[in-house]
């Protein structure tokens, strides 16, 4: 990836139209970082002065074309933000829109005006926030967006910012291009990151989707569906003879274990691994199990 590449942080249309990664960040997220035009006034766009420092340096025509449609159609959704200057305004974030909303020749655009020390206060918070154990990765995605977003900064200056690699805030980030279903499951932890990572190694949205309903239905681990999107992607279509293996598989190991403890057994995988559920009916049962699996009598425990 080039550097130009690694600075281009923004989504398409979702720079415009805010996507649904807040439903599952609000949580966690200051709600001074949930702009919406709410919170915005409508200031002149001649008096807006370009960020000098911005970081992305490339804005592709056809980028600016699908932004500036969408103005046409939507409006700015999502505010720009900037600080006072001498006699106007200096852009901090959306420079984008900017672009495109001149492009489209609107003489004002919605924007919320901060200072610089709110901006610098703000930052920090978001911070601090990011350097959070508990964070979800869905959660931790948005908050580098938000970095990028309200604060321009590109791929290497947050990395810098965070402590992290790039390759990691990268892959982070990534997660954002889930589809709605997939981001569900993956804040639900119905599947795993590392999940998320090879679904978005599938590039056709239909072939991805059904990817994720293979993955939850089989219970499939990580190396077991990587496998699945290698022989898709090589295939062209999904090879279901890898699920039939799993569940083959999965099969034979609760037979065996059935019929080692003489009772129902059922094996429910997760992201994170999984568990055995063992069912009993009686407590002489119970106490049958219990000497079977541990090998003591169980009216020992009553000593």
């Amino acid at each position: 990836m080039s550097k130009a590449d690694n600075n281009r942080l923004g989504r398409g249309l979702d720079a415009l139209i805010p996507t649904d990664i807040d439903e599952f960040a609000a949580a966690s997220m200051p709600k001074e970082l949930k702009l919406t035009t709410d919170d915005a006034s409508q200031l002149p766009i001649d008096k807006i002065k370009p960020n000098p420092y911005q970081p992305r340096s490339q804005f592709t025509g056809d980028d600016l074309e699908d932004l500036a449609n969408s103005i046409k159609t939507h409006g700015i959704v999502q505010p720009l933000v900037v600080v006072k200057a001498d006699d106007g305004y200096q852009l901090i974030a959306g420079e984008r829109r900017l672009r495109a909303a001149k492009q489209v020749g609107l003489k004002t655009v919605p924007a919320v005006v901060r200072s610089f020390s709110e901006q610098e206060q703000l930052e920090i918070a978001l911070i601090e926030n990011i350097q959070r154990a508990d964070l979800r990765p869905l959660e931790l995605a948005s908050a580098y967006q938000k970095l990028a977003d309200q604060f321009n900064l590109s791929l290497d200056q947050i990395s810098k910012r965070v402590g992290k690699a790039i390759s990691t805030v990268s892959n982070i980030i990534r997660l954002l291009n889930l589809s709605h279903e997939a981001k569900k499951a993956l804040d639900g932890e119905l599947i795993s990151e590392g999940h998320a990572r090879t679904l978005l190694s599938v590039e056709d949205p239909q072939k991805q989707a059904e990817m994720l309903k293979l993955i939850i239905k089989h219970n499939l681990n990580v190396r077991q569906a990587e496998e699945l999107a290698r022989n898709y992607k090589q295939s062209k279509d999904f090879q279901t003879k890898k699920v039939r293996q799993v569940d083959t598989y999965q099969t034979g190991l609760t037979s065996g274990l059935q019929k080692v403890l003489g009772t129902k057994v059922a094996i429910q995988k997760t992201a994170k691994g999984g568990k055995v559920v063992i069912e009993f009916y009686s407590e002489e049962e119970l106490n049958r199990l219990y000497e079977q699996i541990t090998g003591a009598r169980a009216d020992s425990l009553e000593e």
